[in-house]
């Protein structure tokens, strides 16, 4: 018997501090570089996005990764890459944690476009805004220390 699944995430974390620092002539080169790490880990990315304080990353997560490796492979070696490459020189870190959220796959095609326009979406909702109605919609208890 094979192992057989289906793990939808959507994957968010932003800046340490939420430095405004993904600047947009160099965001496309983290997202083919994070890109490279999820095809490493054989996790299928689907869309991968952000603005300058956070990104929002779409994949399949394979059976054999467990999320929080995931996402500390991808926030460890983005941030070393990021610093070797200087293409965000105001990047300092990653902030500590993340948020994720699984999804049905006929959510996909809808929660692919959302992460498509974030550019159009943050011209009215701040990151924090956009954050906690993400929380308030997957039923996640969260303390506002935490967001501040």
């Amino acid at each position: 018997m094979s192992t057989y699944t289906q793990i939808l995430y959507q994957i968010v974390f932003s800046t340490k501090d939420r430095t405004k620092c993904l600047k947009k002539g160099n965001r496309e080169q983290l997202f083919k570089y994070i890109w490279g790490i999820c095809n490493n880990k054989n996790c299928h990315l689907y869309r991968i996005n952000g603005v300058e304080d956070h990104i929002h990353i779409i994949t399949h997560l394979h059976p054999s990764v467990a999320l929080s490796d995931l996402v500390k492979d991808i926030k460890t070696s983005s941030s070393t890459w990021i610093k070797q490459e200087k293409i965000f020189p105001t990047f300092d870190y990653w902030q500590i944690g993340y948020a994720a959220f699984t999804y049905s796959l006929d959510a996909k095609d809808d929660l692919i476009e959302y992460v498509k326009n974030q550019e159009r979406h943050h011209q009215q909702k701040s990151y924090i805004v956009e954050l906690k109605q993400l929380l308030r919609e997957h039923n996640i208890e969260y303390d506002e220390k935490y967001l501040q």
